[in-house]
């Protein structure tokens, strides 16, 4: 089968690899119909994250059907159409029962950093009866490719975690997939005001048509003025890191109220300074997090519904073959204009 796999950081290469077989009575094989390219992604190639491993098959997000099971398999037969959670979950584990799917004992982040991802035209999903979902009918593929990760993320790193509430003032650093995934699912709790900040004009202005009530230019490096003077001085509630480089976590303690919340959704890849000295006295709360994906079937809901429209993050489509052209569109985001790019096999 083809597979892009990670060669070391900065290096890629799509090839030929052997079909993945079952290994374990809870696996599922699962063709690959379309996937998609995170922005940990990039992080890997950057050489940020350690747990991946040259020779990894890339990816853990995608659609697709299941081509075999494992005899311990009860919830999914070949044939059958699937959404793949970025998260593996044995649901049997102390972590698992605490709703810690990101920390599973043998599952967590594993696919495309501790096995071979869905970047390819087959992939191995362990834990399937706990890992998959089956796919609604006449809801659209694409969309539904923004459930295995980034509509889960932002909200559950970003909306919960951020701890946001009706009539409360919210500011998500980031307008990237994860961001406008935030702003997305934020608006299920009604806050007053949802402040959009980046660098990118492009991006704020797709920012307002998902329901941002206020957009910030922080090239400038005046967001801290500005998101002050939006909210009376006081700064808001809930600052969002959507980025995942110190800069963005600074400016996220910078704007945040007393007693407010700064949720940290971002992968980082190097040190952030942490200012107690000036953070000490006021009662504010940091959170981090990785995906767990337990809001995954009430996300599936809203989608079915046409609550969100996740479909409107999709910027840009390409073939399996063209993947090495959509990694290179995808990570000159700020030329580009891309989003999320659909991979199909």
């Amino acid at each position: 089968m083809k597979a892009l796999i990670f060669e070391g950081p900065g290096k890629k290469s799509l090839a030929q690899r052997p079909k993945p077989a079952i290994l374990e009575s809870g696996d599922a094989i699962v063709r690959i119909v379309k996937t998609t390219i995170c922005g940990t992604d990039l992080h890997i190639l950057k050489g940020d994250v350690t747990t991946c491993q040259p020779g990894r098959l890339l990816g853990h997000e995608g659609v697709g059907v299941v081509d075999q099971v494992g005899g311990g398999v009860t919830a999914f037969n070949a044939g059958d159409r699937v959404l793949i959670s970025c998260i593996s979950s044995c649901g049997k584990c102390d972590f698992c029962r605490r709703g810690m799917y990101s920390h599973c004992r043998t599952g967590g982040w594993i696919l495309g950093n501790k096995i071979d991802g869905t970047q390819a035209e087959y992939v191995r999903t362990p834990h399937a009866d706990t890992s998959l979902h089956h796919l609604p009918d006449g809801v659209d593929e694409e969309a539904l490719v923004m459930l295995s990760d980034i509509l889960p993320t932002g909200f559950e790193c970003g909306v919960l975690n951020g701890k946001i509430s009706p009539g409360s003032a919210v500011a998500i650093v980031g307008a990237g997939p994860v961001g406008l995934a935030t702003l997305l699912t934020a608006q299920f709790y009604s806050p007053a005001e949802i402040i959009m900040i980046d660098l990118d004009d492009k991006r704020l202005a797709i920012a307002r048509q998902f329901g941002a009530t206020r957009t910030v230019n922080s090239a400038d490096g005046k967001a801290v003025e500005k998101v002050r003077a939006l909210t009376g001085g006081e700064g808001v509630d809930a600052a969002i890191e959507a980025v995942g480089v110190p800069e963005t976590f600074k400016l996220c303690t910078d704007i945040v109220a007393p007693g407010g919340v700064v949720a940290n959704a971002g992968v980082h890849g190097v040190k952030v300074d942490l200012h107690l000295e000036r953070l000490w006295s006021q009662n504010i709360s940091i959170t981090t997090r990785l995906v767990d994906t337990v809001s995954t079937p009430m996300l599936l809901k809203t989608v079915v519904s046409h609550r969100i429209e996740p479909k409107l993050l999709i910027t840009h489509r390409f073939k399996l073959d063209e993947i090495m052209d959509a990694y290179d569109i995808f990570s000159r985001a700020a030329e580009t204009g891309a989003l999320k790019v659909i991979i199909e096999t």
